[in-house]
């Protein structure tokens, strides 16, 4: 295409002929005939990049000052917020004919998509998958780079999805992806909204501008929004936006509202839309995230009837209360819970499906938002009758430094039920040698993940789920 038309709006009339054949934001992902967006970044800024990308055959170039080279430049407010409408024109604008379900919210995200991925297929219409743990395209999986890829990125995928034979395509859409713009560009068929808690404040500056950045999502023009009436930043959504479809378990107005729900280690039920409904899905925040998926299938032609028989059997999330057994007579729980309100959701479903004791092995991340961690020490003290704290990703913080911080939140009252262990393996196989029968085991904070962070970008192998097998395995030789 050429580089006057791939602008649109008459942008490009003064423009030469120049063919652009593809799209690139890394200059060492140009390739001869790339349009390269000299993107400023955090720690390094692509205006710098330019020459290096020319060398590898670009033909043009996006910049927000002049460089003078040897290509065409052009000129725009924001290299970023240029790239998604250029890549959506480039790739024939993709979610034009592809019903794009967008989820966002600080947690639930993860399973939310994957219940609504698996509901809209067993309701016949082939769908593909961007999330946190993987991606599926054109009915192939992959692990996932990031929660929502980079503008040029997602619009390559979604022509992708359609080759493939995609006809919708669940995505998850961080806020980070909206406030930098990867999210532009996007037709929404359906916008959802699970919740809003502490998160992610190194990178937003205040739990408002937090929020903000998830209400762009609704202010893209949707055309069905739904949010978690029960949530109060998901009530300020409904109430700022017409016609918006609620759901909710404590909220009587709910459009559609959960009731009579129980929950167990096998599951839930609960009464919506005048019919009865199960999900494998432990814990009232999954019937939240149950029926978010349940109004965005609807949203998209399916019927209750349908979407009733297949729930039961859509399958949990990776590292989303993920039960370990090797035969043990207690339960064993991996989850990602790493925000406080999180970790009070997944210790508030364990404590509901055991009358024996609840023992937590969480710690929080390094370089991320430091003031959430003691909130989550003091939730694990008061939820928990076993709190061991430890490392989680520390990256470039030390461990025992963050674990203090955790520790800072402790009532004194509760510091009795709390001990440290630095070293998570030991964390892990401390809980359950510890474990009686009965009791439930959660281990919080890296759920899917499968390596460790430390500083310089080092990662080490690690997986909660394959650490807690092992470790049980010992246990059950032991006794």
């Amino acid at each position: 295409m050429l580089l006057r038309d791939l602008l649109g709006d008459g942008q490009g009339a003064a423009l030469p002929e120049v063919e652009v054949t593809s799209l690139a934001y890394d200059a060492r992902a140009v390739r001869p005939g790339s349009l390269f967006f000299c993107v400023p970044g955090f720690t390094r800024d692509g205006h710098d990049f330019a020459p290096q990308a020319i060398e590898h055959g670009a033909v043009g170039l996006v910049v927000q000052r002049p460089l003078g080279l040897s290509v065409p430049e052009v000129r725009v407010d924001d290299v970023r917020a240029a790239m998604a409408p250029v890549a959506a024109r480039l790739n024939g604008d993709p979610t034009a004919r592809l019903a794009v379900v967008g989820i966002t919210g600080t947690n639930g995200k993860t399973t939310t998509g994957f219940l609504t991925r698996a509901l809209l297929e067993a309701t016949g219409t082939r769908t593909g998958l961007l999330g946190t743990v993987e991606q599926v395209v054109g009915g192939v999986a992959a692990p996932a780079v990031r929660t929502t890829p980079e503008a040029i990125d997602l619009q390559a995928t979604f022509a992708q999805m359609l080759a493939g034979g995609d006809g919708a395509c669940v995505m998850e859409v961080s806020s980070h992806a909206l406030e930098l713009h990867r999210a532009d560009a996007i037709h929404w068929a359906v916008a959802v909204f699970t919740n809003l808690t502490r998160d992610h404040l190194d990178f937003h500056p205040t739990m408002e501008e937090y929020f903000l950045a998830k209400r762009r999502l609704f202010s893209a023009a949707p055309g069905v929004r739904i949010v978690n009436l029960d949530d109060p930043y998901g009530r300020r959504l409904a109430e700022a936006f017409a016609d918006t479809v609620t759901v909710g378990i404590d909220s009587e107005d709910a459009t559609l509202r959960a009731t009579d729900v129980r929950s167990g280690l096998d599951g839930s039920t609960f009464t919506a839309a005048g019919r009865a409904w199960r999900t494998a899905l432990p814990g009232r925040f999954n019937v939240l995230n149950a029926l978010c998926a349940i109004a965005a299938c609807r949203a998209l032609g399916a019927g209750d009837e349908d979407l009733a028989a297949a729930l039961p059997q859509a399958a949990r999330a990776p590292g989303r209360l993920e039960p370990v057994s090797e035969g043990q007579d207690f339960a064993v729980l991996v989850d990602y819970a790493h925000t406080p309100d999180s970790l009070e959701n997944v210790l508030q479903a364990a404590r509901g499906v055991t009358r024996r004791r609840v023992i937590v092995v969480f710690g929080a991340g390094g370089d991320r938002d430091r003031g959430k961690r003691p909130g989550m020490g003091e939730i694990g003290a008061r939820l928990a009758d076993v709190a061991i704290v430890t490392s989680d990703n520390p990256r470039s913080e030390d461990p025992a430094a963050i674990i203090a911080e955790v520790l800072s939140g402790v009532p004194g009252d509760l510091a009795a039920k709390v001990e440290t262990i630095e070293d998570r393996a030991a964390a892990i196989a401390a809980a359950v040698e510890r474990a009686a029968p009965g009791d439930v085991v959660v281990i919080a904070g890296k759920g899917h993940e499968q390596g460790q962070e430390f500083a310089d970008g080092h990662k080490i192998p690690f997986d909660d789920a394959s650490v807690a097998r092992a470790a049980l395995r010992g246990a059950v030789r032991a006794r």
